[in-house]
């Protein structure tokens, strides 16, 4: 009996052809853009181009990524998801495919890169709520707790093996390689979407875009438990993703190096891939309660950074906070997927991530200059205190309290 339910798991959600598909999909799709960044950084440094020039095609990418989020969203509840990963996956082919061959070429510009960043990142605005609410159509009911930590597994496991291909790559045969590998990545994972045959019913009568944003928006708003923790992952991705990810390189130039830095990183991912596996096979009933007082171990890391200890005791923080944000993150799926109508899905997917993606680059702006101005010592200890009391006012929420896990039947 143990021994069949150790192994279910993986068979029984990997047997679904359309959940396979998306699984394959998603896993190159990250694969190659874990390479890209890497390969593209270096691409506008060998053409000449400086920290500014690297930085404004970056931002470029990230801006566009936002800002096409809320019409990716309307679109995946308006039309066959897959049919709009297809799309956004064979454009993002395109783009990437022609950074590629410019680079390949010497034809590179940063005038040039900059429109084709842009595309790309459009088509990763486009793509993301559909591919997030594709998962409820791909697997039965009592299989989505597994499809989500499946998913996010491959997720995790690709971003550390493209970040390390990418740098290989890069080194080794140059950088307009590595783009090619992103481009490949999109390409065979367009007709992987298109594969997907799922049931797909239009959310009633036409309506305009801003009828449908307006639409989704008061989906978002009318569950407290909803913008609750969008409001905390705000402060959450200010806090440690935007000036931990800042301070944290600045610190390591001097004192334990930056050799150590990447393994902390590197810890992060495995704990993160723990964290997915643990909510695998750990249900409680308030689960949504116990994923928001885990995300606190974040706070760890920010705490030792400060404290100057040694890299390894860095390390465990590192891994222990990725363990509590991996169980996070299979919770808050399953909580979505199971309490959202699914044709309004994608909708408030979107207005999540553009909740949690904006606040980053206020992070990334603000570390520098309050570093500066009070010492990052100062600035650490105040991002750390600031996620515990987000944990707590979020944890404090009579809506999270009491949201129950859906039954696994």
């Amino acid at each position: 009996m143990n021994a069949n339910v150790a192994v279910s798991p993986l068979r029984h959600v990997l047997r679904y052809t359309p959940f396979r598909n998306l699984f394959l999909a998603r896993f190159l799709t990250v694969l190659g853009n874990s390479v890209a960044p890497v390969a593209l950084a270096f691409a506008v440094l060998d053409i000449g181009g400086t920290a500014a020039d690297l930085g404004l095609v970056v931002a470029a990418r990230s801006v566009f990524n936002v800002a096409f989020l809320l019409f990716g969203g309307v679109l995946a509840d308006r039309y066959s998801r897959s049919l709009v990963l297809f799309s956004s996956s064979a454009v993002a082919a395109c783009s990437q495919g022609v950074v590629a061959w410019l680079v390949l070429s010497g034809m590179a510009t940063v005038p040039l890169l900059l429109p084709l960043s842009m595309i790309n990142g459009a088509a990763a605005g486009i793509a993301l709520p559909a591919s997030s609410a594709l998962v409820p159509q791909t697997v039965p009911a009592q299989r989505l707790r597994q499809a989500n930590a499946f998913i996010q597994v491959g997720v995790y496991v690709g971003t550390v093996l493209g970040a390390s291909l990418g740098g290989v790559m890069t080194s080794a045969i140059g950088p307009g390689w590595g783009l090619c590998v992103d481009a490949l990545g999109f390409a065979i994972a367009a007709p992987l979407y298109y594969c997907i045959r799922t049931p797909y019913q239009p959310a009633g009568a036409p309506a305009t875009l801003w009828q449908d944003l307006r639409d989704g928006w008061r989906e978002f708003t009318a569950r407290t438990w909803v913008w609750a923790v969008v409001a905390q992952f705000a402060v959450m991705n200010v806090a440690f993703t935007g000036m931990v990810m800042v301070l944290g390189p600045v610190i390591a130039d001097v004192s334990f190096g930056r050799a150590s830095w990447g393994l902390m990183i590197a810890s992060q991912s495995v704990g993160l891939i723990i964290g997915s596996c643990l909510a695998l096979r750990w249900r409680p009933r308030r689960a949504m309660l116990i994923g928001v007082v885990l995300v606190t171990l974040n706070a760890l890391p920010i705490l030792l950074l400060a404290s100057e200890v040694a890299p390894l005791l860095l390390m465990g923080g590192f891994c222990l906070a990725g363990v509590g944000f991996g169980h996070f993150g299979v919770v808050w799926a399953h909580a979505l997927q199971t309490h959202i109508p699914s044709e309004k899905l994608a909708r408030v997917y979107a207005y999540d991530a553009m909740g949690s993606f904006i606040a980053i680059p206020l992070g990334e702006l603000a570390a520098g200059p309050l570093a500066m101005r009070f010492g990052a010592t100062a600035v650490l200890l105040c991002c750390a205190a600031a996620v515990v009391v987000a944990c707590f006012i979020t944890a404090l929420v009579p809506a999270i309290r009491e949201l129950k896990t859906a039954p696994v039947q």
